[in-house]
């Protein structure tokens, strides 16, 4: 399997305290309707940090079952403990997961020595393709150029790294550093027009949740070097992309957003909290603004 298009980095709905299993099955159709490659339960879009190990494992069963085989599920199993990376990544493989993200180490901030044998130990102890999670806003650390590609050298199985450092140049030294058949993904909607320039193949995206497909028509024309039509839709739908990542944390704004739609009920477990009226006023404002809600 390869990861190449697009993918929904997609939210968790919960109601009354618990996983919205409903709800979560709607999002999915909305995005196998929308034509994405696949989609990631229990990232940090998926507020996995407020998860519990059971909760997780549930999550992943349930996106295997609803998907059915239709797209791409790429379990969100990383951790900032390599065993317990182990261990939910084994999980997943054994529900069907067709491949897992690997986020970098958070708070403990390994050396890249210790990145490069944590994830190794996880590629050495799983069949599934492994795509790499590079998010230093969040992690403290990036895994670096060089520890990319020797990772992707060493480790058949690790195939792709999800690149949310927001960084154009760092793009073009992992195109320069890793194997040919190595990919890179955008993770941040509001640069995946230039990181698709620069050699990335793939987004990974939180606006997908609710416009799926105006995201997989960004990347198709992107992936098909028709860039003209790429940078004439950037510009067309950044103020949104712009607003839910700004607005407030993510996933804040696109659960908020999804819930104005009617997907999903506004509610999230601490310590992340509803956005403040004024945003979500601006919110409301914005997705009127493309016609997402009357």
């Amino acid at each position: 399997m390869s990861f190449r298009g697009t993918y929904t980095a997609i939210i968790t709905p919960f109601r009354n305290g618990r996983i919205d299993v409903p709800a979560f099955q709607n999002l999915i159709e909305k995005q196998i309707a929308g034509g994405i490659t696949g989609f990631v339960p229990v990232g940090t879009t998926g507020e996995s940090p407020t998860l519990d190990m059971a909760e997780h494992v549930e999550l992943i069963r349930l996106a295997v079952e609803f998907a059915a085989g239709r797209c791409q599920v790429v379990a969100g199993t990383g951790a900032n403990a390599t065993a317990e990376a182990v261990e939910l990544t084994q999980a997943a493989e054994n529900l069907g997961a067709t491949g897992t993200l690997q986020v970098c180490p958070y708070y403990n901030k390994p050396s890249q020595e210790g990145l490069y044998h944590h994830f190794k130990t996880i590629a050495e102890n799983t069949s599934l393709p492994v795509m790499l999670y590079n998010v230093p806003g969040r992690s403290g650390i990036e895994i670096g150029v060089e520890t990319t590609a020797r990772l992707a050298r060493n480790c058949s199985n690790i195939t792709a790294i999800k690149e949310a450092g927001g960084s154009v140049d760092r793009v073009s030294q992992l195109v320069q550093a890793v194997p040919a058949g190595f990919a890179i993904l955008s993770g941040d909607d509001p640069l995946t027009l230039p990181f698709m320039v620069c050699g990335a193949t793939g987004l990974v995206s939180v606006a997908s949740n609710i416009i799926p497909e105006t995201m997989v028509r960004l990347v198709s024309l992107c992936l098909e070097n028709d860039f003209t039509a790429a940078a004439a839709l950037h510009r067309e739908i950044y103020p949104l992309l712009k607003a839910l990542m700004s607005l407030d944390v993510n996933p804040v704004p696109i659960k908020s957003a999804a819930a104005l739609m009617g997907l999903c009920s506004n509610e999230f477990r601490l310590p992340l909290v509803p956005m403040t009226d004024t945003a979500q006023t601006s919110l409301a404002s914005t997705l009127r603004a493309f016609s997402l809600l009357k």
